[in-house]
């Protein structure tokens, strides 16, 4: 890969890719519209030799310079709290967007890969999840706008690899964790790590028995490029088949963090599913790859970037 672009460059799992992809030699263009990015996500890599962070909304007229070798469209909100509050971005994002990057891929002969997501199987019936399970989703929810518009993706992907040769690549992401993820997104970790840090109730929704399978950044970072570098069409499973309560969870953030915080159950999500883990067989026979930062690691390294973060500014989404 010498010349890739990153739509969704400065998002969280966004601003990791380009950092790797910098480090390994390449040049990379990062697209972004800071609907729920923050620009000091990226600024760390603005003064860098190959890099170019351009402000644009990928689900309008798409000027990108190329040629690209590799096109990574990450270009969407990923949390609830994003995508009940940006609705119809999201929708366009997962249609109009995805139809963007992939007219640059076809223009320049590059390798297009989607970041989905493995919200598109639903409240699952099978477990763990292959890629072969089609999912148990409400079209019409509150979690539709994302887990719809990520279906809709994967479906326009595979129809522009089968009738017009792009080469495609789909990856399904599972919960990823790490630093740079906003603390107001709504998220598992993030929320948990905030309340534990201020002093604050753990809000656990539900029983907290529903399970999470948590992935760090560094590791789904190496599977996209991991299948970026192959020709497997997808879609691939990417994340950790290690399977714990969200209940749990909590308890381990309390743990690293040291707070003396309680755990506060409240009214269980709309929708939230039961049980989510994958199965990566199909990413390690076919990638080589699967994950190494275990959840001892991955979470103190993302309690001590919150840490840090609470001393310092506190960058705004859109900044």
């Amino acid at each position: 890969m010498n010349r890739v672009l990153v739509t969704g460059g400065a998002g969280f799992v966004g601003s990791h890719l380009c950092e790797r992809l910098l480090d390994a030699g390449t040049e990379v263009v990062a697209a972004d519209n800071f609907a729920t990015a923050v620009t000091a996500n990226v600024a760390h890599l603005l003064e860098r030799p190959g890099f170019r962070l351009l402000a644009r909304d990928v689900t309008g007229p798409m000027s990108a310079p190329g040629p690209f070798d590799v096109v990574f469209h990450l270009a969407s909100a990923a949390s609830p709290r994003d995508y009940f509050r940006l609705p119809l971005e999201t929708l366009r994002a997962g249609s109009h967007g995805t139809e963007r990057a992939l007219d640059i891929a076809e223009r320049d002969d590059a390798r297009f890969v989607l970041a989905s997501t493995s919200e598109v199987y639903g409240d699952p019936q099978e477990h763990p999840q292959r890629e072969e399970y089609w999912g148990n989703v409400n079209p019409i929810g509150p979690r539709s706008v994302y887990d719809e518009a990520k279906r809709y993706a994967e479906a326009l992907t595979s129809a522009m690899r089968r009738e017009r040769a792009v080469n495609t690549g789909i990856a399904r992401i599972f919960n990823t964790y790490g630093p740079r993820m906003r603390p107001d997104d709504g998220r598992m970790i993030p929320t948990f790590i905030g309340q534990a840090l201020a002093g604050e109730p753990l809000t656990v929704t539900g029983t907290g028995d529903q399970t999470r399978s948590l992935c760090y950044v560094d590791d789904t970072v190496g599977g996209l490029i991991a299948l970026a570098g192959s020709d497997v069409p997808g879609p691939v499973n990417l994340g950790n088949p290690h399977e714990l309560t969200v209940l749990r969870i909590a308890e381990e953030v309390l743990a690293v963090t040291g707070s003396a915080s309680r755990i506060e159950h409240v009214e269980a999500a709309v929708d939230d599913p039961a049980r989510r883990c994958p199965d990566i067989s199909r990413a390690r026979r076919e990638l080589g790859w699967e994950p190494e930062v275990p959840l001892t690691e991955g979470l103190p390294r993302t309690v001590a970037w919150f840490a840090r973060r609470r001393s310092g500014p506190h960058p705004a989404v859109g900044a």
